[in-house]
């Protein structure tokens, strides 16, 4: 099972730590042009196979969406490839607009 984080934990990791982790973006290119989480790294989701080395493993690794799913299918893949700590967004960037940072567009 993934482990899931919260984004006002999140928030607060950024500001408190923000070498410590690293945001992984697996939207599509026209979901990351609407709204982004800064700072962050995009591949979306379909890449990501492919992209393993642009991925640091030194760091916790968050993995967002729009809502959660794809980020828990991605977070599972890459524990799967030997990645200790992956965590999964809950509510992706959606929740983090309603619940961190409202000048962050919420899309449909």
């Amino acid at each position: 099972m993934v482990a899931r984080t919260t984004p006002e934990e999140v928030a607060r990791r950024l500001s408190e730590e923000p070498e410590s982790l690293l945001l992984l973006d697996v939207r599509e290119d026209e979901e990351r042009v609407t709204a982004a989480i800064q700072p962050s790294i995009h591949i979306p989701m379909y890449e990501v196979p492919e992209r393993l080395a642009e991925i640091p493993r030194d760091r916790e690794v968050i993995v967002y969406c729009h809502h959660g799913s794809r980020s828990e299918v991605v977070a599972g893949f890459l524990e799967g490839e030997g990645y200790a700590r992956v965590t999964n967004l809950s509510g992706g960037i959606d929740a983090w607009s309603a619940q961190v940072d409202r000048t962050v567009p919420r899309y449909a």
